[in-house]
């Protein structure tokens, strides 16, 4: 193996471009679908060595379909759909017929779909050229595989999407399928310096992608700009693309703040980047008014883990009863204590989150996001823990879409993320303001 190169060099390179770039290089011509995946191929030979992203990447379905797309007629330029030509991975929880779907376990190694998911369907049907898929921690949960932090690969990319969050980190590939039941897309993505949209709450679907508790399992994905977002969105609901309007600097949006109820969690050094970040918007000229939450949400952090819980050891009974000796202590512990959960406290705890849901949405009905940590500070050291999802469980819980926004480094010069809460079902709009505070962050820098 070759030198262990340096941090800064295992990090997405300008050179890397993203997806929206890419995706006009080869509308143009300048590229062919095999040129994009070729160029996929050498950053992941080039790094992969370090940040171990991937848990199967055989690259010949890829480039299969890359030569298909090169051979139709008018090539990739002319393929109707919006990823034509675009690599991208896939989490390893979600079914491929290409390559085997083992969700972080070894009761499922390798073993292979009949059919791809649903989502993956929908993305072949835009042309897409999915390379392989990515690690996952086991089923969704805590255990990490054996992916490291591009930032620094003596830390951890968090999880559950892990490979996700870190591919895209690398520039291995310019979008990453993930999920999300309590923090899987947002923190990895904040820990990774990368933006993720996790959609409002059944926008798209599960069939075909493992899950955890389907009240709240999302699916969702990571990027390297609010555009690329927006790109994906556009490709998977089968609606005309356009870019996000340019940041305007006399209509900006209008936000509110929160410390959360979960303030306590934050690390020193996570909490002081967050009010620097803070104070970095208003010097760019964002108006930003506090919310403090109230104590009609003050449970909301227990709620979700209870419902999770309870969900887990219902989905993965099977697992627990027949294998327990093969699932992780963490995960074993989860399910065990979602067996106790008593109709009476599952009740109670979906009561608030429906208050919880009522309660938030009137606070976005007079502005246009609300704005919190995404995570409790940069990416913990090691890579035998993923870090803690606190700060995106309660929002999962209420299945409002959030976005993921880079542009934050904390004292030991690792990302840390702002989090964007927005309206069920207005993920243009919410990118939009996301966009927005990730050009200020840009400009105050």
């Amino acid at each position: 193996m070759a030198p262990t190169p340096t941090p800064a060099s295992l990090r997405a390179r300008p050179e890397d471009g993203d997806a929206v770039t890419l995706r006009a290089r080869l509308r143009a011509g300048a590229l062919t679908a095999q040129d994009a995946l070729r160029a996929c191929e050498a950053r992941i030979d080039a790094v992969e060595p370090w940040i171990h992203a991937w848990v199967d990447r055989d690259p010949q379905p890829a480039r299969a379909r890359a030569a298909a797309l090169d051979a139709a007629p008018g090539g990739v330029r002319a393929h109707p759909g919006l990823l034509a030509g675009l690599p991208i991975a896939l989490k390893d929880l979600i079914d491929t017929r290409d390559w085997p779907t083992a969700c972080g376990s070894p009761l499922r190694a390798g073993r292979r779909p009949a059919r791809d998911a649903r989502i993956v369907e929908r993305l072949l049907d835009q042309g897409a050229v999915p390379a392989g898929k990515t690690v996952t921690t086991e089923f969704g949960y805590f255990q990490p595989g054996p992916t490291a932090n591009p930032w620094n690969p003596a830390h951890t990319p968090g999880g559950s999407s892990s490979g996700s969050a870190a591919a895209v980190a690398a520039g291995m590939v310019t979008l990453a399928l993930g999920t999300q039941t309590a923090g899987s897309l947002i923190r990895p993505a904040a820990y990774c310096g990368v933006w993720a949209l996790k959609p409002t709450f059944e926008r798209y679907p599960l069939d075909g992608v493992q899950g955890l508790s389907p009240s709240m399992d999302t699916l969702g994905w990571m990027a390297r700009s609010a555009d690329d977002l927006e790109l994906l969105r556009c490709a998977l609901d089968r609606t005309p693309w356009a870019p996000l309007p340019p940041v305007n600097t006399t209509q900006r949006p209008t936000l509110r703040w929160s410390l959360t109820h979960e303030w306590p969690l934050m690390s020193p050094e996570g909490a002081a980047t967050f009010h620097a970040g803070l104070q970095r918007l208003r010097e760019a000229g964002l108006s930003l008014q506090e919310w403090v939450l109230p104590d009609a949400m003050k449970g909301l952090f227990d709620a979700q883990r209870t419902i999770m819980a309870r969900e887990a050891a219902q989905t993965l009974a099977v697992e627990l009863r027949d294998h327990r000796d093969q699932l992780g202590t963490a995960l074993q512990q989860l399910l065990d204590s979602g067996r106790s959960v008593s109709d009476a406290d599952d009740a109670a705890a979906r009561a608030l989150a429906d208050t919880g849901r009522r309660t938030l949405d009137a606070l976005l009905a007079d502005c246009d996001a609300l704005l919190v940590p995404g995570a409790p500070g940069e990416a913990p050291a090691g890579l035998t823990a993923t870090g803690d999802p606190a700060f995106s469980r309660v929002w999962n819980l209420l299945g409002r879409p959030c976005v993921q926004i880079p542009g934050l480094l904390g004292p030991h010069g690792l990302p840390v993320g702002l989090q964007l809460v927005g309206r069920c079902g207005q993920e243009r709009a919410l990118l939009s303001a996301a966009k927005a505070i990730g050009h200020c962050l840009t400009l105050t820098a």
